[in-house]
């Protein structure tokens, strides 16, 4: 039975730290939506395309986003029916949970941090992202609050 662990919360809150460890862990691979979100103003798509490219049952993958260029780049593949840990702001959506459990077992977890932790965190990680922080923060409150599994804080 293949499994999916979704993982969600806002920009800086410690996702990709701690999807990085799960999958270290269990062996299995993690997929960052920072890898595919269509730009800056793309949270909702990028939602979208967990749905309907990454949990794809029979040709999985996803288009990766070139942040240098603004564009998108070269498909990448995923094996169909492989465990898989995603994690990215817009991970956890009804569709992304539809998908995942018709794929096998799903658990859903949501990272939280305060404010001023997950900016500071996200600043540090990549200076560049400071002109973007406000239009991303107004992406993410449209982002449905979906029930998870597991809240976990961090920091």
């Amino acid at each position: 039975m293949t499994y999916t662990l979704l993982i969600d919360g806002p920009s800086g809150s410690g996702k990709t730290t701690l999807a990085n460890q799960i999958g270290a862990a269990l062996g299995i691979r993690v997929v960052h939506l920072d890898d595919f979100y269509p730009g800056w103003g793309g949270l909702a798509e990028g939602a979208r395309m967990v749905a309907d490219d990454v949990l794809d049952p029979v040709a999985p993958g996803f288009w990766r986003w070139d942040w240098k260029q603004d564009r998108r780049a070269e498909w990448v593949p995923l094996v169909p029916g492989a465990d898989l840990v995603v994690e990215g702001v817009g991970a956890v959506t009804e569709a992304s949970i539809s998908k995942a459990k018709a794929r096998g077992d799903v658990d859903t977890l949501r990272v939280v941090a305060d404010a001023e932790t997950r900016k500071a965190r996200a600043l540090k990680r990549d200076p560049g992202y400071a002109p973007w922080w406000d239009m991303w923060a107004e992406q993410e409150k449209l982002q449905p609050a979906i029930p998870v599994d597991v809240e976990v804080r961090r920091g």
